[in-house]
């Protein structure tokens, strides 16, 4: 067998300014997500690390350093700081990179599920950084892209509830992610700067999902009721006025 996979990739084309993305079968009999690049193919694992490895018998260096502070813990030793070294940041970030490049392509298939676990696991990475690294530099390195990260986190959760009509609770989910992002552009607003497209990107969708949302019946009837006001149909206004009063929970008789 060859190890050229040049027919592979002329089978799979390329198209610039998208996601190209595919759930195949594996050898091993596991499904494995696929990412075509200009240059060739990425393939992930769906679950555990995306490529596979199990560093140090664990699920992940994340993993691995958590539970090392854990067993400090444990023994009562926390007096003895437990501080990343570069190399084990090192070891994170390339991580991470391996998780964002899986849950954009998830996202891309609609697997919000998955996209929600490994966006909320990269999150842990930069908190764990910034409570464990004592270098700003490193610790910046990570954090500065935690706005986007909530940003993908909030829309993986908010299209979980979407599927199920919870239009609320996606609401809630994505609002308090914008309230979210713009603590952090505040907190660093002199090292980023003004806020970057993950606010626009939500505030826009906060209005879709209001759009989708279905009306309740006090919705509806106050809705009609300043149309008909705004087209001065105003026998129709005051019934609608007498409908909107006998929803009152507090009107009298």
């Amino acid at each position: 067998m060859s190890d050229d996979i040049g027919p592979i990739l002329r089978n799979w084309k390329y198209t610039p300014n998208d996601i190209n993305v595919r759930i195949i079968d594996g050898v091993d009999g596991k499904q494995k997500l696929q990412m075509r690049l200009d240059l060739g193919i990425l393939q992930m694992e769906l679950d555990g690390r995306p490529d596979g490895r199990r560093p140090h018998k664990c699920d992940s260096y994340l993993s691995y350093y958590e539970r090392k502070v854990q067993k400090l813990f444990r023994a009562g030793k926390m007096e003895e700081k437990f501080v990343l070294s570069a190399l084990d940041c090192l070891f994170l970030q390339q991580e991470a990179i391996q998780f964002y490049h899986r849950y954009l392509a998830l996202m891309k298939l609609g697997d919000f599920a998955r996209v929600a676990r490994d966006t909320s696991r990269n999150l842990r990475v930069f908190d764990f950084v910034s409570e464990f690294s004592d270098n700003d530099e490193i610790q910046w390195s990570f954090e500065q892209y935690r706005p986007y990260v909530v940003m993908m986190h909030a829309r993986a959760l908010a299209s979980l509830s979407m599927e199920k009509s919870n239009y609320d609770e996606a609401l809630g989910i994505v609002q308090r992610a914008i309230s979210q992002i713009r603590a952090f552009y505040e907190k660093y607003a002199d090292r980023i700067g003004e806020e970057q497209f993950e606010v626009d990107f939500l505030q826009q969708w906060a209005e879709e999902i209001k759009g989708k949302k279905p009306l309740s019946e006090r919705e509806r009837l106050t809705q009609e009721l300043e149309q008909a006001i705004a087209r001065e149909e105003y026998e129709r206004a005051a019934k609608l006025r007498d409908e909107l009063l006998y929803l009152d929970p507090n009107r009298m008789g």
